[in-house]
């Protein structure tokens, strides 16, 4: 079925650059646009620098048809998911594939302004790095740890964020790169990166990201669910304990108090066992220390508990756990035992637990995707073509 998004020059580019399309007739049948009307749009995008046109794609009868792909030279997009103490880095082709990755050592208490522009100043780098210094940047794609504001694109009331409150990321992003941003909550872009790489036949999955903190991305309908851009932040829901314990939104005993990463490390540490990030609790408890065990246990009942009220309400097809502390096999087994004793029969039935399939790429991926569907706009192609001519 024709897509009205795709008879547009950015739909034709989409069309390519995802494969849906590799010749003229095929952007034809997919485009619904007459086939001289194509050839001539072929030809400018070709002109422009953002088509190239190649070899001999597969026949359909008669004449082998030439294929065409983007060209080196349409443009690279920049993508980095940000966590507590680091980023991951990423270069992705327009199709929203990565060409390079890396890691970045970085402190987000530090603050928004010294942080995105380190982490801006990085990715350049690495496109450099890898012989794209001289490709243009046609988006930037930015996850953070904290609520964002899809409206505004301002980080709102983060946890573990001082500084960061209602400051403009996709602004100072888009300034300092030079190029459209799109800044999307860690959890929500791994949910797209989820769905679209491994769970493409699903529509309603919830991915839960368990690391320093405790986030959720909801796909509802084949879509990234984002509300007012707190949809799916399980980490301040309210949860019973024997302790009481504030959290850092002012209130009590919310989940992320109790069970993230960061909860997990005081807890140890008040044992005198030091940790500073949620992958060295996952080696204790590979080890066999009783005390990271007997943790990882506790949070993911807690964690279950909440979790089971959501899949009653909202029947996911999948529930795919990532995040560093995924890596804990305590603690998915006890979530997904809470999950299968306490919900619904009928909520369970064909309800897959899954830890992530995409792993640490999960929300790079998702930011590519988004920029695909974001970035290659009719405008910046329109500009393209005229700066060409």
């Amino acid at each position: 079925m024709r897509n009205p998004r795709d008879d547009g020059p950015a739909g034709l580019v989409r069309l390519v650059a995802t494969g849906r399309a590799e010749s003229r007739a095929e952007l034809a049948r997919l485009s619904g646009l007459a086939p001289s009307s194509v050839s001539l749009r072929v030809e400018q995008l070709i002109a422009a620098g953002l088509f190239a046109e190649e070899g001999a794609g597969a026949s359909r009868g008669g004449r082998r048809p030439r294929r065409l792909r983007l060209s080196r030279e349409a443009g690279v997009f920049l993508a980095a998911d940000l966590g507590a103490h680091h980023a991951r880095l990423a270069v992705l082709d327009l199709a929203g594939t990565p060409i390079a990755l890396s890691e970045l050592a970085c402190d987000i208490a530090a603050g928004p302004e010294a942080t995105l522009a380190s982490v801006v100043d990085s990715m350049r780098a690495l496109a450099r790095a890898h012989g794209y210094g001289d490709v243009p940047v046609r988006g930037v794609g930015l996850g953070v740890p904290g609520p964002v504001d899809p409206a505004t694109g301002q980080v709102v009331s983060p946890s573990r964020m001082p500084g960061w409150n209602d400051f403009a990321v996709r602004d100072f992003v888009s300034a300092h790169a030079g190029a459209p941003a799109l800044v999307e909550n860690d959890a929500n872009l791994m949910a797209v990166g989820e769905h679209r790489h491994s769970w493409p036949g699903l529509d309603n999955l919830m991915v839960l990201k368990l690391g320093t903190g405790i986030g959720c991305g909801v796909i509802a309908g084949g879509r990234l669910h984002q509300g007012r851009g707190a949809a799916g932040d399980i980490s301040h829901v309210r949860i019973l304990s024997a302790a009481t314990v504030d959290c850092s939104c002012g209130h009590p005993d919310c989940l992320e108090a109790h069970a993230s990463g960061a909860a997990l490390a005081d807890a140890l540490a008040a044992q005198g066992i030091a940790v500073d990030r949620p992958s060295q609790i996952v080696e204790l408890v590979a080890d066999g220390v009783p005390q990271a065990t007997s943790l990882v246990r506790t949070a993911g009942r807690l964690i279950g508990d909440v979790l089971t009220a959501l899949v009653n309400f909202f029947n996911p097809d999948a529930l795919v756990i990532g995040g560093s502390l995924s890596n804990a096999e305590p603690l998915v087994a006890t979530v997904r035992g809470v999950i299968y004793e306490r919900c619904l029969p009928l909520a369970t039935r064909n309800l897959e637990i899954a830890t992530s399939r995409a792993g640490p790429d999960a929300s790079i991926l998702g930011a590519g995707h988004l920029l695909l569907d974001h970035a290659l706009t009719d405008t910046w192609i329109e500009d393209a073509l005229t700066s060409a001519r």
